[in-house]
């Protein structure tokens, strides 16, 4: 009989009750072993949630305080030489330096490089190994979470990430391939497997999410050698994961690998069951990924009953794609979605039970049949419903002709033209947009949204943040300001709910990073701007101060890649309507007096698939996307963007082809090496290398700061260099921002005197 079984599950809570303990454990609110208590009261509920929808298998080493590749680096003791002390001093404090940073006097130790999982908004920490690294188990993790799980009763499969995607998401700090330390890891690897056999486990998950990737020689020959090795160990039953993506070329070798099952990816990649059956020994039991673990929206089950019944008796499980850890936890506490279009959504419980449904469809259950026929019907009528169409939208949108994405002029032109208005000096100092949201502004706002103060009021407070946010970046000598965005809950949901075209829940939280939670928007219909969103509040700002104050946006393919998306029609097409909108928003910006206007894209990257065949379509749409929201302002209007977390270097073309006047990125993890792309292409724009990481607290010198200036002089053009922080202020306290802020200036405004000096 087929079993149920998520890959994992969504970690923070229905509630956000990890954020919560994780945030009050760093203030000094609360001790590790409250911090350490609440995880284990949400990994019980998370177990008993899933097995009451159905689940006949629990996964367990899904969980984690702040990251699982953080979790796993820490497994196997790869450990950096600089965090080894504070780690041997209490490990917990370890574990969040290398996740946040710590400055606690005695020491100043930065955190580790973050970027995107894969092709999703999730940020993973990189591990970092050294040129002679090695690997021995630390602690107990997957063995404790799994005995928490037997004490209740419960069928639980631990989840490992694989040895080859781990080597492959690091790097070595010597600029060495850290494939080459495999036979280093793999005795550690199998040391666990060893332990999870002999306290009871029957079957082992190991990701290995690279498969679905461009591999060449060597990676295979990695994968080969790491599975014989551990085809030999006394240990459990192992699944062999895939997601994300199709194996595609990778299909033979994932067949040939001992191992004892293989899970598929059957909702991104539908097609690649048929030609992975051949492919198998016979032996080979499958896990069907049916259900899409990263979509909020109830599954075709007629398709998905389909593929189950196509793969017959290998079919061991039936599983979501991917870990629910990208979707919110449970739909019945949406309490306020309209009535249509919750009936049409599934959170990580409700695909639970479509999977549960589908298992007992297969088993010949009539009533399951019976659910089953009107779940198709409710699939066609959420398909038919004219909820999802606007004509006027689709008018609006066929009538776009492509010279409306391309600015009139060229780069050089226009920066002259934007000179001559802004009067810039050298090395301009400005911020990527958003100011700390302090728990003064999260109350005003929960407030207002409960009608304990009126319209007035609110506007009242708002404006005395924006006036007081202008005067601390006058003081600090800031040269283009910003409003501080504090009307703003995030910067997607703020355009969403401005839009129509989505709707929004109360409980749609999903992980980003750490504590850092988002709720995406819903895009459900067609999309379009009924009236201007940020033009009162940037307009108000400016009239405050003599300095420029940008005008802030996000681009059009990260509230896509930021939204859950409907699944109706191509992803293309609703990022294009999103980006007429936002054409709408620039031009009133330009007409309201602004002269500095950024869209910010940190998203663009992480849209890109997986496979680099796939990639000049998806730029194409991207890229004229960005320039059909931009390219409307005249020449002397200043266009800015912003990109998280990227790696430039393969889709270096595609940013240059923007055109945006400036783009700001995130370089202070990586030492500013993300610049190596922009100095070999000779990136002529404007480029502001991030000098301050924002993402922890920890406050970085001018000593520092100018180091970093000074790296991203020996590639760029003094003309072309800007100075900014990593990305936005809003998780950060006021102090440490001052201080970091103040330093970043100084650091910019020593250059100014240094190169004038120089050139005199």
């Amino acid at each position: 009989m087929i079993s149920v079984t998520p890959l994992g599950f969504p970690r923070i809570g229905a509630r956000r009750e990890l954020k919560q303990a994780l945030e009050s454990f760093w203030k000094g609110d609360s001790d590790a072993r409250s911090l350490h208590a609440t995880a284990a009261a949400l990994r019980e509920r998370h177990w008993r949630l899933a097995r009451e929808a159905g689940a006949d298998i629990v996964p367990v080493n899904d969980f984690s305080l702040y990251d699982h590749v953080l979790d796993t680096s820490v497994l196997f003791d790869a450990i950096p030489a600089s965090h080894r002390a504070a780690f041997d001093e209490d490990p917990l404090s370890g574990y969040f330096a290398l996740a946040r940073g710590l400055q606690d006097g005695r020491r100043d130790l930065r955190a580790l490089e973050m970027t995107k999982w894969f092709d999703t908004n999730y940020h993973y920490l990189v591990p970092q190994f050294e040129a002679n690294q090695r690997f021995a188990l630390r602690g107990d993790k997957p063995l404790a979470e799994l005995t928490q799980a037997q004490a209740l009763g419960l069928e639980a499969r631990p989840v490992l990430l694989g040895p080859v995607s781990l080597l492959k998401l690091g790097k070595r700090v010597d600029g060495g391939d850290p494939r080459e330390l495999l036979d280093h890891l793999l005795p550690a690897y199998a040391e666990l497997l060893s332990k999870l056999k002999a306290a009871g486990a029957q079957w082992v998950q190991i990701d290995e999410p690279a498969l679905v990737l461009d591999l060449d020689d060597a990676d295979r020959a990695a994968y080969r050698r790491a599975y014989a090795a551990l085809a030999e160990v006394d240990a459990p039953q192992r699944l062999l994961t895939t997601y994300f993506g199709a194996l595609g070329d990778n299909a033979t070798l994932a067949a040939q690998l001992p191992v004892e099952g293989l899970h598929l990816d059957l909702v991104r990649a539908p097609q690649q069951l048929e030609s992975v059956l051949p492919l198998l020994p016979e032996d080979r039991a499958l896990s069907l990924g049916v259900v899409d673990g990263r979509n909020i929206w109830r599954a075709d089950l007629d398709a998905a009953l389909s593929l189950a019944r196509r793969a017959g008796a290998r079919a061991k499980w039936l599983a979501p794609s991917c870990s629910l850890l990208h979707v919110p936890a449970d739909l019945e506490l949406e309490k306020k979605l309209p009535t249509p279009l919750k009936h049409w959504m599934a959170y990580a419980r409700q695909k639970i039970e479509e999977l549960r449904l589908l298992a007992d469809a297969l088993a010949g259950n009539a009533d399951a049949e019976r659910d089953l026929a009107a779940a198709a019907s409710a699939r066609a009528a959420r398909l038919a419903s004219p909820l999802l169409r606007n004509a006027g939208v689709r008018k609006r949108l066929a009538a776009v002709e492509p010279a409306m994405a391309n600015r009139v002029s060229p780069y050089p032109q226009r920066a002259r033209l934007q000179q001559e208005r802004l009067n810039l000096p050298l090395f301009p100092t400005t911020t990527i947009g958003s100011f700390p949201q302090t728990a003064q502004v999260r109350r005003a706002r929960a407030e207002h949204k409960a009608g304990k103060i009126d319209d007035d009021a609110y506007r009242s407070f708002l404006e005395n943040e924006t006036v007081q946010c202008l005067r601390e970046q006058e003081a600090l000598g800031i040269d283009v300001l910003v409003h501080g965005e504090f009307e703003r809950n995030d910067m997607v949901e703020y355009f969403g709910e401005q839009l129509d075209g989505f709707a929004f829940t109360a409980h749609g939280w999903v992980q980003s990073y750490g504590s850092r939670c988002v709720k995406p928007p819903v895009l459900f219909g067609d999309v379009s701007r009924p009236r201007a969103m940020t033009v009162d509040w940037t307009r108000y700002a400016q009239s405050q101060t003599d300095r420029p104050v940008k005008g802030m946006l996000t681009g059009p393919v990260t509230i896509l890649q930021w939204s859950f998306v409907r699944d109706d029609q191509p992803r293309a097409d609703s990022c294009r309507q999103i980006a007429l909108a936002l054409r709408e928003e620039v031009l009133d910006l330009e007409s309201a007096g602004i002269a500095v206007i950024q869209i910010d894209e940190p998203a663009l990257r992480e849209g890109l698939p997986l496979r680099r065949a796939d990639w000049p379509a998806y730029l194409a749409w991207a890229g004229e996307s960005f320039r059909l929201a931009a390219s409307g302002v005249g020449d002397a209007t200043q266009i800015h963007t912003h990109m998280c977390y990227a790696e430039f270097n393969d889709i270096i073309d595609a940013v240059a082809a923007l055109d945006a006047d400036v783009i700001s990125i995130e370089t202070s993890r990586s030492r500013m090496e993300l610049l190596d792309a922009f100095a070999r292409y000779r990136y002529p724009n404007g480029i502001g290398p991030g000098v301050y990481d924002i993402h922890s607290p920890r406050v970085p010198s001018r000593a520092e700061m100018s180091e970093l200036l000074d790296k991203a002089l020996d590639v760029l053009e003094p003309a072309q260099l800007w100075v900014n922080p990593d990305c936005g202020l809003k998780t950060r306290g006021w102090p440490e921002v001052r201080a970091a802020l103040q330093a970043m200036v100084q650091a910019a405004q020593g250059l100014r005197e240094q190169t004038t000096a120089e050139v005199s």
